[in-house]
């Protein structure tokens, strides 16, 4: 089962995709992960991405392609894959089904995490961590049982991510709308695209996908 998972980001992706690789054996296919795991390697395409970031310039669709096209020669792929983060943009998405056809795969979904802004906002703004350990808070949802204690290692440092501010996520937001978004029509013709709330908690998203993957 091959799929790709969009939404805006806060949306929950990344817990739903490590989900689906603990559940199912995919493999979630982030293209930083990718382009850093290249570079590191030092493959043809992550040697031409390491010179162009040196210069200080944005990688290219055609190298990230590359990368794609590396990864999905890799074993694990097999049982089946989640791309995040890939196609942003309608170029992405044509680049990516002359890439799965030469290969003989195909996408078997398109799913997106439908969220509400403003409660996305909320969501985001209103989370902390513990300095120590890295255990999750909120100022809504779960706020530590004693106050300005951490539940789990007991310390009374805190912090939040410098861009978990609502002009920031709005920012997010509206670049996904104009940039991310665009790729649905693309593949709502092929029938591939399903819809998933995204401001359900986390089992029921979970859920609402399995559905969505156990129903072919």
């Amino acid at each position: 089962m091959n799929i790709i998972l969009l939404g805006p980001p806060g949306a929950g992706k990344g817990t739903q995709a490590s989900q689906l690789e603990d559940e199912r054996g995919m493999v979630q296919l982030s293209t930083g992960d990718m382009l850093r795991a290249a570079v590191a390697a030092e493959t043809p395409v992550g040697l031409q991405a390491k010179d162009v970031m040196a210069r200080g310039d944005l990688v290219s669709d055609e190298i990230v392609t590359g990368i794609l096209s590396d990864r999905l020669d890799e074993d694990d792929v097999k049982q089946g894959f989640i791309l995040d983060g890939y196609p942003r943009t309608e170029a992405q998405a044509h680049s990516l089904d002359t890439l799965l056809a030469a290969k003989g795969m195909k996408l078997d979904h398109v799913i997106e995490l439908v969220v509400d802004e403003d409660a996305l906002v909320e969501r985001i703004t209103g989370r902390f961590t513990c300095a120590n350990c890295g255990e999750g808070y909120h100022d809504t949802f779960k706020l530590p049982k004693v106050e300005g204690v951490c539940d789990e290692c007991g310390s009374a440092e805190f912090k939040r991510r410098p861009d978990d501010n609502a002009e920031t996520v709005r920012t997010r937001m509206e670049e996904y709308r104009t940039k991310t978004a665009p790729i649905i029509p693309h593949y709502e013709p092929k029938g591939l695209v399903r819809r998933v709330d995204g401001m359900a908690n986390i089992e029921a998203v979970s859920v609402s996908i399995g559905a969505v993957l156990d129903a072919e």
